[in-house]
């Protein structure tokens, strides 16, 4: 029988962890027995759903449990592949038999504030198989045994259009929208647009997969500071670049949004240049306190903007969907250099996001998912406040799926990483995000909460609270 106290140091999650991995373990659950539902066992120990959720998952992931559509969850056979091996080894060696499973490197961390990765419970995954079958029913579906045109399909080009310029303010037409596998894709079409060699700014500290991708495009990476109000102009202007990298609406990792005096002044310094610059939207969806801010692209009067974006942190980056919006004056170079291209996006993939835009799906989607991450982070930024108090300082929230944590008091962030991950708790370093890495703040660690719920959050906060101050109570 399983039992929880709120008394307890151990958060209620573990607790349920613990106690189910103990009786799979000395075979009090047999295997293949069925496990009460999430919602039933949440109601007898009158704790949160996704709290036993939680602890199931956690299961499933270390191979105790399998999750069976329209079975629940299924306690599995964990000693047979030992058992077996024993059986196959030669028995004049002395072979000890430990029943403990092998401990999989991930599952020492309880609480994992990564910010790659999407809560796949928010992807719509009845309503994609649905559409799924509507579109290989189709007669549109003898187009899955055809190349298709290397910028995509133009209908999903024409949703996007219509999307970005009632969210974005993006002024486009399809012609000008190229789909991508992908953002480090779309940069790799970019950077083929430019002499090989050529000078490119980007910020500094600042999205690190794109300045892998200007390397190894033999670009060379000029690093510019990045303020309070976005890249540092007068930086830029001492600069030799006429290609600039940047995140405008929601800067990263930093999180700073450029005002508009210095998005104009930013354009002033592309047309005097007669330079370009690629402006990354890669999660302008999601704002929670303020409206969504317009891009950068919507207030260029002379073609100075690659705008880029992607349904990665909104919807899904395991579909691999990526835009680009060509100014016109680069049409033609990219014509050139992609003449006898196919798209790289499979056919069934733009035909199911087209269905999904077209019949105002995206649009609810967003309204949820906005919602829903307005909810987790609400309550990330509320504990550590409570918990925390003035000993950190956040950075870079009211947007997104991450910000910046800074220690007041100088307090080194390999050190807290260290005491987090003892605590079994993980955060990350920002130094990845520093080209030149010497510069880098030491007194930051990045955090993010695209995957955990409301009470993990809580219950990691209250952890890391105690892994680092050794109280509760903010000074």
């Amino acid at each position: 029988m399983i039992c929880v106290s709120n008394d307890s140091k151990m958060p209620l999650y573990q607790q349920v962890y613990e106690q189910i991995k103990q009786e799979i373990s000395n075979g009090t659950l047999k295997v293949g027995s069925r496990l009460i539902s999430t919602r039933s066992l949440a109601k007898n120990l009158c704790v949160a759903r996704n709290t036993v959720e939680n602890a199931y998952a956690q299961l499933c992931l270390e191979g105790y449990l399998l999750s069976k559509p329209g079975s629940g969850f299924v306690v599995q056979d964990i000693f047979s592949d030992s058992l077996d091996f024993i059986k196959s080894v030669d028995h004049t060696i002395n072979v000890k038999f430990d029943p403990k499973p092998p401990q999989n490197s991930q599952t020492e961390y309880l609480y994992d504030f990564q910010y790659a990765n999407l809560d796949h419970m928010l992807f719509p995954s009845t309503l994609w198989r649905r559409l799924t079958a509507e579109a290989l029913s189709s007669y549109d579906s003898r187009e899955i045994c055809n190349y298709s045109d290397k910028q995509g399909d133009l209908n999903l080009r024409s949703e996007i259009v219509k999307y970005l310029r009632g969210s974005r303010g993006v002024r486009c037409a399809p012609e000008q929208i190229v789909l991508c596998c992908g953002t480090q894709y779309a940069l790799d079409v970019i950077c083929s647009l430019f002499p090989v060699g050529s000078e490119i700014a980007v910020e500094e500290p600042g999205y690190d997969g794109a300045k892998i991708v200007f390397h190894k495009n033999k670009f060379t990476i000029l690093p510019v500071s990045v303020g309070s109000d976005g890249i540092n102009m007068k930086e830029l202007e001492i600069s030799s670049a006429k290609l600039a990298y940047i995140t405008p609406s929601h800067q990263f990792p930093t999180g700073t949004v450029m005002p508009v005096q210095q998005r104009i002044e930013l354009l002033d310094w592309a047309e005097r240049r007669n330079g370009t610059i690629i402006e990354d939207d890669y999660d302008s969806e999601l704002r929670y306190h303020t409206k969504p801010v317009p891009s950068l692209q919507s207030i260029d009067n002379h073609g100075t903007v690659i705008y880029m974006g992607t349904f990665s942190k909104s919807l899904s980056p395991g579909l691999r969907l990526s835009y680009l919006v060509l100014p016109e004056r680069l049409l033609r170079k990219y014509h050139e250099v992609y003449e006898g291209y196919y798209s790289t996006v499979p056919w069934l993939n733009q035909k199911i996001t087209t269905l999904y835009m077209s019949r105002g799906h995206w649009d609810r989607h967003l309204r949820k998912v906005c919602l829903e991450y307005k909810k987790r982070h609400d309550v990330l930024v509320r504990s550590i406040n409570e918990l925390m108090g003035n000993r950190v300082r956040i950075r870079g929230n009211n947007a997104g799926l991450h910000f910046i944590l800074e220690f007041v008091q100088g307090e080194s962030r390999d050190l807290m990483i260290e005491k987090a991950q003892k605590h079994g708790v993980r955060v990350y370093s920002t130094i990845q995000y520093w080209h030149e890495k010497e510069k880098s703040q030491d007194n930051c660690v990045f955090i993010g909460f695209s995957k955990m719920s409301e009470s993990m959050i809580r219950e990691g906060i209250a952890l890391l609270t105690k892994a680092w101050f050794d109280s509760g109570v903010g000074k």
